[in-house]
């Protein structure tokens, strides 16, 4: 008996062992699996954005460029065409429109509708339809704060997704996300956000879209290029009649409204091409102030963060110049091009410049980019380095030509021999031979320096040709160069941009004048007084 109650006992016992480690393992298990999706959910969710920073928006904005009279438009530089507004200022079928379409339950969820993932789900299943079983919220946080993921297909990228929408609930009001979501969704065509969208189809502002014209974009985002009214107007007439349908249903307008709006055609009024660049008026600077601020902040500053940009050009005078550069081309050969800038020596501001004959087929700015020979203008430097080392403009100098000098041979234009004559008579008529000679007392490497210091910010090549401006630099250098001149003495680097302003208006740049005296007064006045015979023998 004692053993057969121990064998039952021990078989008992050994029975009611195997359930208990099971439960055991089937607890461990799950705990670690538990444990384990806590890890990997903390790890997916330990860089998502404070929604609480409304800079995260993905709410690219345009950096306007203005010339100097803050209100001629010069560009607008952009990746995603977009024009943020307010509620008031678009339409009311737009927004009921909006949530009928994409969220029925918008104001009653939070932020992840579950009876909308359910039906998604039945329909997909069924094959009644497909459906994403996204909030408007959801669509929001994908398009902005989760855009470099939005095309993921995976449980990690959902499960952020719905964390964002919630805490974005629970940190704005409904109708403070449907306005982010309205300023922010593709309409095609380049249009992010109501407010272009209105502007380019229609030409008008969102406040003022019909029921047809507002149910015809609120269709547009399911799938921006397949219903593009531009592109494919069958597909976008369809998709709005699937709006107006739901509109009806959830009657945010009455049968009226719906037959009226249902009868009424695409009839898109689209606006004009615009420029594909953003540019607007005179290329050759605009193009040069882009890449000014391109120099000084990345693209995404530059085309996304919607800067205000005030520039130095003047209108006025930038139409004097390119209508001198045109009387210039009506005497030039067909193959030759001109080159402008113009600069007030007081301030260093750039007030016009012309870069070529035709920005669109040749954007190479030769104001600013092509190095060409200085010709007789770069005498100026020679001129200037030799009055600063004591030598008097009314010393006399050979300017018989032809000459040649140390194997350089060197002649006057049309081989003219001026015969010995003064620094400041050799400057009146431009005599190559003597300033061949005079450069060689002065040095090449003084005519360098002084360069430099004037302005020249091109490589210069310290030999005997440079005082015949052999070398290459560009207009603007030399305009900054001679302004130093008319200041008496005070260097200005040439400057385009004035002030910057971010989009909340804070300044994030205004230019500082600081001259720097690079001549005396007394050099600098000698100079310019022996330039002048140029002009007044």
């Amino acid at each position: 008996m004692g053993k057969k109650n121990g064998k039952h006992g021990g078989e008992k016992g050994t029975l009611s062992r195997g359930p208990v480690v099971a439960t055991m393992v089937f607890s461990l298990l799950l705990a670690a699996a538990v444990a384990g999706t806590g890890i990997l959910m903390e790890r997916w969710l330990s860089d998502l954005p404070d929604v609480s920073n409304s800079d995260d928006f993905n709410y690219s904005q345009k950096t306007r460029v203005y010339a100097n009279d803050g209100t001629t438009l010069l560009a607008e530089f952009f990746l995603e065409n977009r024009e943020p507004v307010t509620l008031d200022q678009i339409s009311p079928y737009v927004k009921t429109g909006t949530v009928a379409t994409e969220d029925e339950r918008f104001y009653s969820h939070f932020g992840v509708d579950p009876i909308g993932i359910i039906r998604a789900l039945y329909n997909n299943i069924t094959g009644q339809s497909f459906e994403g079983g996204s909030t408007l919220t959801q669509q929001f946080v994908r398009s902005s704060y989760l855009a470099d993921e939005a095309s993921e297909i995976s449980v990690k990228r959902k499960i952020r997704e719905a964390v964002l929408a919630i805490e974005l609930e629970r940190t704005y009001s409904k109708e403070e996300i449907l306005l982010m979501y309205l300023n922010t969704v593709n309409y095609g065509d380049g249009c992010y956000g109501i407010q272009v969208a209105a502007n380019h189809y229609y030409q008008k502002n969102a406040a003022d879209l019909t029921l047809a014209e507002s149910a015809s974009l609120i269709g547009i985002p399911q799938t921006p290029t397949n219903n593009n009214p531009v592109a494919n107007p069958n597909n976008c007439m369809s998709r709005r009649n699937v709006v107006l349908d739901r509109m009806l249903t959830h009657n945010y307008i009455t049968q009226a409204e719906y037959d009226a709006a249902l009868a009424t055609p695409l009839a898109l009024n689209l606006a004009p091409a615009a420029s594909k660049d953003g540019i607007y008026a005179y290329p050759y600077f605009t193009s040069y102030v882009r890449q000014t601020l391109l120099n000084q902040y990345s693209i995404s500053q530059v085309f996304e963060t919607g800067l205000t940009v005030y520039t130095t050009l003047d209108p006025a005078l930038q139409v004097m110049a390119e209508d001198a550069a045109q009387a210039q081309y009506r005497r030039m050969a067909d193959d030759l091009e001109v080159a402008l800038t113009a600069i007030d020596p007081s301030t260093g501001y750039i007030k016009a410049m012309v870069g070529g004959k035709d920005y669109y087929s040749d954007q190479f700015n030769l104001a600013t980019q092509s190095k060409r020979q200085a010709g007789s203008s770069f005498k100026t430097f020679t001129l200037a380095a030799a009055i600063e080392q004591g030598i008097n403009p009314k010393t006399y100098i050979d300017c018989s030509s032809p000459a040649t000098l140390d194997g350089w041979r060197v002649e006057n234009y049309g081989n003219a021999s001026y015969g010995v004559r003064s620094i400041e008579s050799a400057t009146t008529v431009s005599s190559n031979t003597g300033f061949a000679r005079l450069v060689q007392t002065v040095t090449p490497d003084a005519v360098a320096e002084i360069a430099h210091r004037m302005g020249i910010t091109s490589d210069l090549e310290a030999v005997n040709s440079i005082t015949l401006g052999s070398q290459g630099v560009c207009t603007t250098e030399m305009a900054d160069a001679y302004s130093t001149l008319a200041t008496g003495g005070l260097q200005r680097k040439a400057i385009a941009i004035t002030k910057i302003v971010d989009s909340k208006g804070a300044t994030i740049f205004e230019h500082q004048d600081s001259p720097q005296r690079v001549l005396s007064p007394e050099v600098a006045y000698a100079t310019t007084n022996v330039l002048k015979t140029v002009y007044t023998s």
